[in-house]
This record gives structure tokens, C-alpha cells and sequence, in this order.
């Protein structure tokens, strides 16, 4: 017999993986005092962005003598910024376990030519960290955004290691854990776990980065937006708000008023705590089912942001036709919009979870999802 059509609805439809959906609590008042038509270059602008620099230090716990920067281009340029500053010092590791560590590999591999060692698991796997080589630099994700698969932990790098940690942690940060004295580089993006407007990019240094940046010279030419030092010293201006580039004064205060909510909530653990009850409600909803599941295969590697899911009944002859029928569905009734696999993961779903999304949306989401499966099921 047929599935009813769910009674109730999510409040809020948004399960994009990126941008992701504002702070419960948001609305354009909350960002009345942003310095618009003022430069970034003025006090108060200049103010603005270390308020931003200095609650972010808060929130993730990072060490006071860690250096954290607001730089362009979202989290990928400051990964690229990370890769073109400071490899070549030394033999480099790649690792990759889906779309976005791939990326990093072709970046390193042919656009700078090192002879990089490099790594890579299928979708819904992980690399394993432990035998990578930790005298070499290594560049990772923590979190698969397209995959759904995280690191578990840091206890596979050494303290002792010789090489750098350049770690992509941007649908990571905010929502896990992440061990400081394990990273030497960390970047994120504003768009994904706190919801903030696009564009700009945090990268984050150990002093170990710092001595490499000082002490090393890459071999190609940096441009501009590119360049952390000058004259052999690290440009601290970058790390107290001076930005390389114009920044949005009104991006800007819309993450100072995220970081405020995430202070509101508990910090650092009461957003994985909400994350993590977000992810549940979705692995809950699979547990009981034989038709759709994690596409992270080991339980301790699953994300609690990017949950990804597969399609796992046989009557399906066309996986990533049959996923796009049912986001399709889902987003015409208006209760999840944008949850369709990436274009390079295997078919299926992702759904976010991270802090910005309340639990209650999950659990109201998860019953059409069921009568979406069963719809297009029917129309076999």
C-alpha cells in the first residue's frame, strides 16, 4: 500500500552542503552595524576584522600562538595560498578521499610538478593514515564534504613529525574536534558549518608553518594575493585583520554575528553536540532501513556534516537517475532543497547537518524522503 504524504514539514528546507543555511536566529537587523561604505583599512574596519580573527580563535580553541588570517577566495584559496607558499621545501604526501582532496592533488601534481606521493581512497573509504609518512608534507581534507567520510581522529600524526599538516577543514571546523598540536596549516571557508555569506577563507598557522614561510623560498614565481612574507618575514598584518585584498564589511559582520550564536549555543561543544544529534536522526532513519544507507562503509569515519547516502535497493536499475527523481521530488514539495549527491560523488543524496540546521527539520525531512523513495519506486 502506498505511503501517505508526511503531514508535517521541516520550518526550514535548507540542507545545502554549501553555502549552508544561516544561524537559526538570523535576520538582516543582526548586521545593522556593519561599517558599510567605510574602508577596511579604517579603525573601525580594521576592529571589525580582528573582533572576527579573535572569536574565531575563542569558539575553535586555537592556541594563542597560532596565527589566524582572513585571506580571499573562500577555503580554496587558502588552501592554494597554504600549497604555493610552502611546498617544494621538502618530499610531499598527498591524500585524498574524494572530490576536493583530488583537486589539491592536480594542483600539486601538475600545475607545480612536484613528484608528490600520492594517496587516495574510493568514495565512502579513508586513506590510511597511519602509513603515510609524516617526514613528509602532507596536504588532506579532514572531512570529505563530498563523500561523507572524516577523519576520526588525529592519533595517527606523530608529534615528532618532520613535515608540515596542511589539513582542508572547511566542512569540518565548528563541527569536530580538531587537535591542534596534530595541524600545522588549517584552512576553512564562512559558507559551511556557521552558515556565513561566501568568499573568504581562514587560514590558520602553527608556529612550525610560520618558521617554514621564513625560512624557505619557493621556486616559482607568487602572486601577489599569494604572498605571505615579505623580506623573509611572515606580513603580520594579515593575521590582525590587515587583509591582502578588499573584504566584505557586511560578510564580515554577518560571521561575527555566527560566532556570537555559536557562543550562545556552547561553543565549540555544543555545536558538534548539535551536528552530532543532526547526523543521528539520519543514521537512526537508515539503521531501520534496507533501502538506502551511509556511504561512508566504516561508522567511525561518517561525517557529521556532510551526511552522503546511498540507494541500496535492487529494483533500482539507474542509481544517479533514480537520486535526482527523488531530490527533485523533495524539493518540489519544498522540504529539503539542494540535497543531491556532488557531481563527482556516486549517486545518492547529501544532506547537511552541521550546527545551523536544527534537529527538529531532520526528523520532519526524513518521513518524505521515505515517501519520495516510495514514489519514485512506483513509477519504475
Amino acid at each position: 500500500m502506498a505511503m501517505n504524504i508526511p503531514a508535517a514539514r521541516p520550518l526550514n528546507a535548507r540542507f545545502s552542503s554549501g553555502p549552508c543555511t544561516k544561524i537559526p536566529t538570523f535576520s538582516l537587523d543582526k548586521l545593522a552595524d556593519a561599517p558599510l561604505g567605510r574602508s577596511h583599512r579604517a579603525a573601525v574596519g580594521k576592529a571589525k576584522l580582528k573582533e572576527a580573527i579573535e572569536k574565531t580563535r575563542e569558539i575553535l580553541n586555537i592556541p594563542a600562538d597560532f596565527r589566524i588570517g582572513i585571506v580571499p577566495a573562500s577555503d580554496t584559496g587558502a588552501v592554494e595560498m597554504a600549497m604555493w607558499s610552502m611546498l617544494g621545501a621538502r618530499p610531499v604526501t598527498m591524500v585524498a578521499w574524494e572530490s576536493f582532496g583530488a583537486g589539491w592533488v592536480t594542483d600539486v601534481v601538475k600545475q607545480l610538478k612536484l613528484d608528490a606521493d600520492v594517496r587516495t581512497a574510493e568514495y565512502g573509504e579513508i586513506v590510511d593514515m597511519a602509513a603515510v609518512d609524516y617526514n613528509t608534507d602532507i596536504v588532506f581534507t579532514w572531512n570529505g564534504t563530498t563523500s561523507g567520510v572524516r577523519m576520526p581522529n588525529g592519533d595517527a600524526i606523530p608529534a615528532d613529525r618532520q613535515g608540515l599538516t596542511i589539513c582542508d577543514a572547511t566542512s569540518a571546523a565548528f563541527a569536530m574536534d580538531l587537535p591542534w598540536d596534530k595541524l600545522d596549516v588549517t584552512t576553512f571557508s564562512w559558507q559551511k558549518v556557521l552558515g556565513g555569506e561566501a568568499a573568504h577563507g581562514m587560514l590558520i598557522l602553527s608556529p612550525r608553518a610560520v618558521e617554514r614561510l621564513e625560512t624557505y623560498t619557493p621556486a616559482w614565481p607568487l602572486p601577489k594575493i599569494f604572498r605571505l612574507t615579505k623580506g623573509g618575514k611572515l606580513i603580520e598584518g594579515i593575521f590582525v585583520g590587515e587583509t591582502i585584498n578588499t573584504p566584505s564589511m557586511l560578510a564580515v559582520e554577518d560571521y561575527i554575528a555566527a560566532l556570537d550564536w555559536a557562543a550562545n549555543v556552547g561553543g565549540l561543544n555544543g555545536l558538534i553536540a548539535r551536528a552530532t544529534a543532526n547526523a543521528q536522526a539520519i543514521w537512526d532513519f537508515c539503521e531501520t532501513r534496507d533501502w538506502i544507507d551511509n556511504l561512508a562503509i566504516d561508522p567511525a569515519t561518517r561525517s557529521n556534516t556532510s551526511v552522503c547516502l546511498k540507494f541500496t535497493d535492487d529494483r533500482i536499475q539507474d542509481g544517479a537517475k533514480f537520486a535526482k527523481a527523488v531530490a527533485k521530488r523533495l524539493e518540489t514539495e519544498n522540504v529539503a532543497y539542494d540535497i543531491g549527491a556532488y557531481r563527482d560523488a556516486p549517486a545518492g543524496l547529501r544532506v547537511w547537518c552541521g550546527g545551523t540546521v536544527e534537529t527538529s527539520d531532520i526528523v520532519a525531512m526524513l518521513p518524505w524522503l521515505e515517501w519520495a523513495f516510495e514514489q519514485e519506486i512506483a513509477a519504475l
